[in-house]
């Protein structure tokens, strides 16, 4: 009886940690990085992740340069040559896989996928493997990615993180885990950026881009807004014009640069060939406002994908477009559209006066319409009148964009 009620108390208790999953901090490893306190996690698995067997994982938390309340969150998945610590080793020199450097104000996650072999953010998905590719397609999340996801939820919880700014990162492998994780999960973060993905048969599959189709038992909340920079000349890239014309076909919102810089991490570098890899604000977009997601645009560069890949020349799909919140209400959506100009943009591409793109409203707060409502529509001196789509999206077609900031109205 005596050993029946030990064996009760010890399942119960493992079960409880299992439950609440409470990494523990390796006091020994608390130092700093560019002046920041850093903090090293040790952790298990939640049996719904989903792993074949036990493991045990390391993430590291930076703190922003002065402690803040509802600070932003700035989540780095780092490529398949680095490891949790070397990545963010690297932030300590400039030109060294720039994008893993966060803001001096944001907290900073950096989770590891390196110590499990086989544990890699895309599930190993990549055009030189069929089999890797086979095992783990479809849109299901892997064991990796289920880990990820709880992981930033409870440094958000832990650290008083600004729930509405949370942002995904990664070069490389972990640009492709924060394409097939990041667009995903639009429910948690604001933005994504990835530098050179390594293949975009990740998102491709989780998001079921053609020629898949979602299920229509699976809800995809509204993604996050995209941002992606590719070499033409980098292996890595094949498949982009797919990936390209999926988010223009789901009237996603991406922002897309490339140029022959290769698989490149340095940001300067990079720059040199396109200079607009950091132009747009990404941190700036917050999961509690709305925002407008350009499709079908003038003015986009020729994609040299798939068949003109020795083109050295750079090239951009949506760079210039910008938006602005005025009003959200339950009866009328307000927002300011443009072009960036020469004085807020300096580039060595040619900004066009005027272009032209549909404009889909996402991340609607307060005026919700159901499928097949009807609305109306002002912008400058155009109006007309549309219906919401299949999935309750507003969609403006072929709006004429300028430097000058005009006002999208739609109402009831």
């Amino acid at each position: 009886m005596k050993i029946t009620s030990i064996a009760l108390l010890l399942f119960a208790s493992i079960s409880l940690r299992a439950e609440e999953w409470a990494p523990i901090k390796d006091q020994t490893k608390d130092t700093t990085v560019n002046g920041r306190a850093m903090e090293t996690f040790q952790h298990g698995v939640k049996p719904e992740w989903g792993y074949a067997a036990p493991q045990q994982d390391t993430f590291i938390v930076v703190h922003p340069a002065a402690d803040r309340a509802n600070a932003p969150l700035y989540v780095v998945l780092h490529s398949a040559g680095h490891d949790v610590f070397s990545c963010v080793n690297c932030t300590k020199t400039v030109g060294n896989h720039d994008i893993y450097r966060s803001p001096d104000d944001h907290y900073a996650l950096y989770v590891d996928c390196r110590k499990n072999m086989g544990d890699w953010w895309w599930g190993g998905m990549h055009l030189k493997d069929a089999a890797l590719t086979a095992k783990n397609s479809g849109g299901d999340p892997m064991p990796a990615e289920k880990r990820v996801m709880d992981t930033v939820r409870w440094t958000i919880q832990k650290y008083g993180i600004d729930p509405n700014r949370v942002y995904l990162c990664g070069n490389s492998m972990g640009g492709s885990g924060t394409l097939g994780i990041g667009m995903r999960h639009g429910d948690v973060f604001a933005a994504i950026k990835a530098n050179v993905p390594a293949g975009i048969e990740h998102v491709s599959n989780r998001m079921y881009f053609p020629p898949q189709s979602v299920p229509e038992t699976v809800k995809l909340p509204d993604p996050p807004v995209c941002v992606d920079y590719s070499g033409q000349n980098d292996g890595w890239s094949a498949g982009h014009e797919r990936f390209v014309q999926a988010m223009n076909d789901r009237k996603y919102a991406l922002y897309f640069y490339w140029g022959p810089f290769g698989h490149a991490n340095n940001s300067a570098q990079i720059m040199k060939v396109n200079d607009l890899i950091d132009s747009f604000d990404w941190l700036g977009v917050k999961k509690n406002e709305p925002y407008a997601a350009f499709t079908n645009a003038s003015g986009n560069t020729k994609l040299p994908w798939p068949d003109d890949l020795k083109n050295t020349a750079p090239g951009q799909v949506n760079a210039f477009f910008r938006w602005k919140n005025i009003s959200d209400t339950a009866d009328k959506i307000d927002l300011s559209l443009h072009l960036v100009s020469a004085t807020e943009l300096k580039t060595s591409f040619e900004i066009p006066k005027a272009a032209t793109a549909d404009v889909t409203l996402r991340r609607l707060q307060h005026f919700q319409l159901q499928p097949g409502a009807s609305f109306r529509w002002t912008f400058g001196a155009a109006k007309g009148e549309g219906r919401a789509d299949t999935h309750g999206l507003i969609t403006v077609a072929g709006l004429k964009i300028t430097g000058e900031p005009v006002t999208l109205s739609v109402s009831r």
